[in-house]
């Protein structure tokens, strides 16, 4: 069978002897290229020509590849947005947190400074919580019996007095802080050395205290504990007078005082451990009540208006007696003694 081409399309040399030409010139034009570099400014010229050429072959791939870097770098762009996001969030959080360990941290300073300062064993606390009734004043620390928590202990932070303790349990203790409507403190103002008794006014955050219209006390004096009572050391800062109100139909001041202790603010705390075995217990709710009645009594009763009581006869034991001089004389001869005797007068003629 004869394979070879019609004579209409025979033209030049053969197949086989155009590859060995092309193939014979590759190998010359290779080891010329490769001995004498003279080909350089050949193959500069054959791809300035070509390079068109190129770009327009490899456009659909870049085009194929843009997209799917463009797909790609949306997804990855809202993935790093949304870690971006909650990063910041927790930056925030550490950097709240910080401030508040900050503030904290000297807090703590000061309260084991104020410890130092004192000649009294102390145990630091912690509040856990408010107490659950909200007409008093009262909180629940994380030291009780087991730390040597006991009851009447006087509590401070580090500028002055918060309150004392009112109940122990093994693990807990409850504070009963200045400002509860039961609490009552012995006070010295600092200036003059005038003792008194400052008392909590319940929802307020304010103290208050009672002295004569006469006493020496001006805005600003600074209260500080006598230690009168057995529980508060003496010298401690419990009040700042801020207000004196003097009526004119009472006999005594109403003094209104600011707590010097961040009474609402600090959250650790300072106890006292000092002994009370010897002093008297805390009296009960109703013992309070009863005293609380009586004092609202006396204090009305203070305050009546002069003119509307009654003068009260003096009794008679009570009058001077005036003692008789001539205690072995009779009466009649007493009298007749003290009497100078006159002359007789002679009857006229």
């Amino acid at each position: 069978m004869d394979y070879s081409p019609p004579p209409l399309f025979k033209q030049g040399a053969s197949a086989r002897v155009r590859v060995v030409f092309f193939a014979v010139l590759a190998i010359f034009l290779l080891v010329v290229d490769a001995r004498l570099k003279s080909l350089t400014l050949v193959r500069q010229i054959l791809g300035s020509v070509l390079y068109p050429v190129q770009m327009v072959a490899v456009m659909p791939r870049d085009t194929i590849k843009r997209m799917s870097d463009y797909f790609v770098s949306v997804t990855a762009l809202e993935k790093e947005n949304t870690q971006l996001k909650r990063q910041q969030t927790q930056n925030a959080d550490s950097l709240q947190q910080s401030g508040h360990l900050m503030a904290e941290n000297t807090h703590l300073r000061k309260l084991l400074d104020a410890r130092e300062r004192l000649q009294v064993k102390s145990v630091m606390a912690e509040i856990i919580y408010d107490a659950r009734d909200p007409a008093t004043r009262k909180v629940i620390i994380d030291r009780g019996i087991k730390h040597g928590i006991a009851l009447s202990q006087p509590v401070i932070d580090d500028k002055g007095v918060v309150g004392q303790v009112t109940r122990v349990f093994p693990l807990t203790a409850e504070v009963t802080l200045l400002t509860d409507k039961n609490q009552a403190i012995p006070v010295q103002i600092l200036r003059n050395g005038l003792r008194s008794v400052a008392y909590g006014r319940g929802q307020s955050s304010y103290l208050d205290m009672r002295l004569t219209t006469n006493a020496d006390i001006q805005n600003g004096d600074q209260l500080v504990t006598s230690g009168i009572d057995g529980v508060y050391p003496p010298g401690l800062a419990v009040a700042k007078v801020m207000q004196v109100e003097n009526k004119a139909n009472t006999t005594f001041e109403s003094i209104l005082c600011v707590p010097t202790a961040g009474i609402d603010r600090n959250k650790q705390l300072l106890v006292l451990l000092i002994s009370t075995d010897n002093l008297p217990r805390p009296d009960t709710e109703d013992v309070r009540a009863k005293k609380e009645k009586l004092n609202r009594k006396v204090t009305r009763d203070a305050a009546a208006p002069a003119s509307d009581t009654k003068p009260v006869d003096q009794p008679m034991k009570d009058l001077p007696v005036k003692e008789n001089t001539a205690k072995d004389t009779p009466p009649k001869e007493a009298a007749a003694k003290d009497v100078p005797a006159t002359p007789a007068k002679e009857p006229t003629p």
